[in-house]
């Protein structure tokens, strides 16, 4: 069963203040908008340049795609190497003499 607590605004507030985040919340906020305002070239969304500037929503590096891709690339190479150790285990397991009879000779 999953409990739902829901916050009213006073009391989102309340907790801030207690924890001194809002403080660094209004900070934060203050620093971007200063950026919003000397930008000498308006964006179209004040929204996507908060985002942007809270790290909310930081464009793709090539260079993480580029890894993205090679993790994938490896992951597959892995599931191949575990594929073929298993059916190289049961291969050997053909070869070799049950267990009781290696301890009896």
């Amino acid at each position: 069963m999953q409990h739902v607590c829901f916050l009213t605004a006073g009391m989102c507030l309340k907790i801030l203040e207690s924890h001194e985040l809002l403080a660094i919340v209004e900070y934060f906020l203050f620093a971007v908008l200063v950026a919003l305002y000397e930008e000498p070239e308006k964006p179209d969304s004040a929204l996507d340049f908060l985002k942007h500037h809270l790290g909310a929503s930081a464009p793709e590096n090539p260079e993480i795609e580029a890894l993205r891709l090679e993790v994938a690339e490896m992951k597959e190479k892995y599931e191949a190497v575990l594929e073929e150790n298993k059916n190289l285990k049961t291969k050997l397991a053909q070869y070799e003499p049950p267990q009781d009879e290696k301890h009896g000779e």
